[in-house]
């Protein structure tokens, strides 16, 4: 099996996956590391494996163990998680998108209005560094969401929006793959500086807020691919400073943390 992608032990097969309804993978917080990217004595998937080409969603983010999160940080680049027995390597396809959700504090009260949090700065921090920021790195978006009123609940999102909102997003996607072949979350760092060039201001722009929040390189890379990613979305052709700045607001957590 070196060499050679295997999902086959207790999951469907990557055609399967391929074919078929993408996958939502959801595990519980209690889940191991083993439990997320595979393993055990006869090696098996986890469920970065099970979520390829679909969606893993880790509700209550840092309820999870920590070494099951950083486990996470390799297949996130990559696409792959390697397993390494002394009888054999097992290779998992692990393309997939991770999306997670936290409170803004232990109590989740944090910021509402309400005045009910009362945890202290030690508590709140000690929460928050359960995320590492190499791993925060990786999320591309980060939202901070208020509480949903009540009447938002009850008129949920009409047809014709849903509508509208995948014409935007297929259009997007078309006008990426005439441009560069492939989408720009798959270009390569060095493609991207070379095929996304920014202007002026909007480099200047990026460069203030590295130096402000201390991003990484990686941070800023994700940045760039973002805002060519909220300039396909408005139909322009070239990414400017409203892009790059749309693109910072929507990492939060860099300014929060």
């Amino acid at each position: 099996m070196c060499g050679k992608y295997c999902i086959d032990r207790g999951a469907r097969s990557v055609n399967e996956i391929a074919s078929s309804r993408r996958p939502f993978r959801a595990p519980h917080h209690g889940a191991s590391a083993v439990a997320l990217v595979g393993g055990g004595n006869r090696p098996r998937p986890g469920e970065i494996s099970l979520a390829h080409l679909g969606v893993l969603f880790l509700d209550e983010l840092p309820e999870f163990q920590r070494s099951a999160l950083e486990a996470l940080r390799q297949p996130l680049e990559t696409g792959v998680i390697t397993v390494a027995r002394a009888s054999e390597t097992v290779h998992f396809p692990a393309a997939f998108q991770l999306v997670a959700a936290m409170n803004p504090c232990p109590c989740g009260y944090l910021g509402d209005g309400s005045g009910r949090c009362r945890c202290s700065e030690t508590r709140l921090q000690t929460y928050r560094s359960r995320l590492s920021g190499p791993l925060l790195d990786r999320f591309d978006l980060q939202v901070e969401l208020s509480r949903v009123p009540l009447e938002h609940m009850t008129n949920p999102v009409s047809a014709g929006e849903s509508a509208a909102a995948a014409h935007s997003v297929s259009a997007a996607r078309d006008r990426q793959l005439i441009r560069h072949g492939i989408l720009n979350a798959r270009l390569s760092d060095r493609a991207l500086w070379q095929k996304v060039p920014l202007d002026r201001e909007g480099r200047r722009l990026l460069i203030r807020a590295a130096e402000r929040w201390r991003l990484s390189a990686r941070c800023c890379t994700r940045i760039l691919k973002v805002a060519r990613t909220i300039a396909d979305l408005a139909a322009d052709p070239d990414v400017t400073v409203p892009h790059v700045a749309e693109a910072i607001q929507l990492r939060c957590l860099e300014r929060l943390l």
